[in-house]
């Protein structure tokens, strides 16, 4: 199982510092999602981890060794990040786009090996996609799109997936199948899952672990009910919640909230 981590992890885009001395630990074979306002760096952390952001300062570990010092194949080989909003290539099929999962493992020509095949096929079978494996991805639904990306990081045969947004512009629908993927994965695979998610609902719903952040800081983290309560959402997101616990899973649910407002003293 592979594992990463953070040690006083800095990030800046030009002149402007947006994460600043951060240590974060990912559980091992475990679900966890990133939470917290537009802009508080949770993107950033992200890319940062899959080695798509150069860190200012500061380390990131995988599996004990210093992410920077690996190289890239060796980083594929451990580690699938997939962005906000990916786009294929026109004209690609599902298959096609799952084959690119492979790529860390060819050498030479970059010709298809019948364990490369016999991987691809696993990886569409567990995602729900075989039967779609000949169509084009961009005719697809958004749900059978995000799927077919999840195939394909799959195809990397890796422990650990970075997602970012990964329910973005899907309808409730599709949201809960992309999850449901996600979590059964991890059930049955035992993959190390780490995902930046809006939706508070959802996050706490399917992970594991919370990690929730403001102004490039983390402000908490645990489990989703030591984060989903409401004075730790009025630190993060500057909101007055109500929170109970969902009949049904016995997760935490937001069912509403206000904005904070400043106290007037002038009576």
């Amino acid at each position: 199982m592979d594992s990463i981590r953070t040690e006083n992890l800095a990030i800046a885009y030009a002149e402007n510092t947006v994460i600043e001395a951060l240590n974060m630990q990912i559980p091992q074979g475990k679900i966890t999602a990133i939470i917290g306002p537009n802009g508080c760096g949770k993107s950033t952390v992200l890319k940062a981890l899959g080695r798509i952001l150069r860190p200012q300062s500061g380390l990131v570990y995988l599996n004990g060794k210093d992410i920077k010092t690996l190289s890239t194949q060796a980083v594929a080989r451990k580690m699938a990040i997939l962005p906000q909003c990916p786009i294929a290539p026109n004209g690609l099929t599902v298959g096609e786009l799952v084959a690119y999962g492979r790529f860390p493992y060819q050498r030479g020509f970059g010709k298809l090996t019948p364990e490369d095949h016999r991987i691809i096929a696993w990886s569409l079978v567990v995602t729900g996609l075989a039967e779609l494996e000949d169509r084009f991805v961009d005719l697809l639904s958004g749900g059978q799109r995000q799927r077919v990306w999840i195939a394909m990081a799959l195809a990397q045969q890796t422990d650990l997936i970075l997602l970012d947004e990964p329910t973005t512009y899907l309808d409730l629908s599709h949201q809960l199948e992309v999850l449901e993927l996600l979590s059964d994965l991890n059930k049955k695979q035992g993959c190390t899952i780490l995902m930046v998610l809006h939706d508070l609902n959802l996050a706490a719903r399917f992970a594991d672990y919370m990690i929730a952040m403001r102004d490039g800081a983390v402000i908490c983290h645990g489990m989703p009910g030591a984060v989903m309560v409401p004075a730790r959402l009025r630190d993060v997101f500057q909101i007055d919640a109500q929170v109970v616990n969902e009949a049904r899973t016995g997760r935490p649910v937001c069912i509403t909230y206000d904005l904070l407002r400043p106290v007037d003293d002038s009576h």
